[in-house]
């Protein structure tokens, strides 16, 4: 297996065409975001600050580790890992 997997979650699934997951080639978390936003602007759009920067309400998951624990955004994601996006739920 030479790719990822990009697990979207039903509230941003509007932005991926749909796609509950999508398919990527392996590198950071920043180098998959890039390869997503070629396909699906506006989802990127979403998660990331006009800098670049995961947004706060943001969560990304490499397998169980969130990204905010290990590297951020220059995280690796290997070949055949699933990498999960998951934004903060409020509500009370």
């Amino acid at each position: 297996m030479t790719e990822i997997v990009v697990k979207i979650p039903a509230a941003l699934r509007a932005f991926s065409a749909g796609q509950g997951e999508l398919r990527a080639a392996p590198g950071t978390v920043a180098e998959v975001l890039r390869q997503l936003a070629q396909r699906h602007p506006p989802l990127v759009q979403r998660l990331l600050t006009p800098e670049g920067e995961l947004r706060q309400f943001v969560n990304v998951f490499v397998g169980r580790a969130n990204v905010r624990g290990l590297q951020g955004l220059a995280t690796k994601v290997s070949a055949g890992e699933v990498m999960t996006i998951l934004p903060a739920v409020a509500g009370g």
